[in-house]
């Protein structure tokens, strides 16, 4: 079994990236493999509405959007999903927004290839807007029949400068409890 966790944070080594990585432990103590891409920094762009993946239902990406292409990819081949941002201006940052956008037009395209795979959002925040971010992501894998496991709060940390998420202990104990259910989850799925 695997999980893709793809960061939406333009900070390599940031909050975000320390909040995925604390699902990751968890998940690999349990002796799933985990696989983090780095989505934030990267030239990406939002769809054009061309309707070319779903007039060919290819699973691909017709505006030569590589970066998202990739992510599409290991998507597909992925057992289950983490979509990781820091939150911009009360919501998530315009790298996932964009792959949120293309892929579940382009899966949804050729026959959903989500569905049932299990996701779940992380969310770095400094003050406010972590609801919001959440709830985002989180509609992406209910649009894609995803299934959701919950934590023992909403899947954020609180931090500003870089490491601050790890002095929050209740953030990390929810990624932690996160990479719990995940775990079981999978297990049970693939029974």
């Amino acid at each position: 079994m695997k999980i893709l966790a793809i960061n939406g944070s333009p900070r390599r080594g940031g909050n975000t990236e320390l909040l995925i990585k604390e699902v990751f432990k968890t998940l690999e103590a349990h002796g799933i493999e985990t696989e983090l891409y780095q989505l934030g920094g990267k030239q990406v762009h939002g769809c054009t509405a061309c309707g070319k993946c779903r007039e060919l239902g290819d699973g691909k990406c017709h505006i030569k959007n590589p970066v998202l292409q990739e992510c599409i990819d290991k998507m597909r081949d992925a057992d289950g999903i983490i979509l990781g941002s820091p939150v911009y201006f009360s919501d998530l940052t315009p790298e996932m927004k964009a792959l949120m956008d293309v892929s579940g037009y382009v899966l949804r395209g050729c026959g959903n290839p989500l569905r049932r795979k299990v996701g779940a959002s992380v969310v770095a925040v400094r003050r406010a807007g972590g609801m919001p971010t959440f709830d985002s992501m989180n509609r992406f894998f209910l649009i894609n029949e995803m299934i959701i496991p919950g934590s023992s709060y909403w899947n954020i940390g609180i931090g500003k400068a870089k490491g601050d998420v790890l002095n929050d202990e209740e953030g990390l104990k929810t990624m932690q409890t996160l990479g719990e259910n995940m775990a079981w989850l999978l297990k049970t799925i693939h029974k």
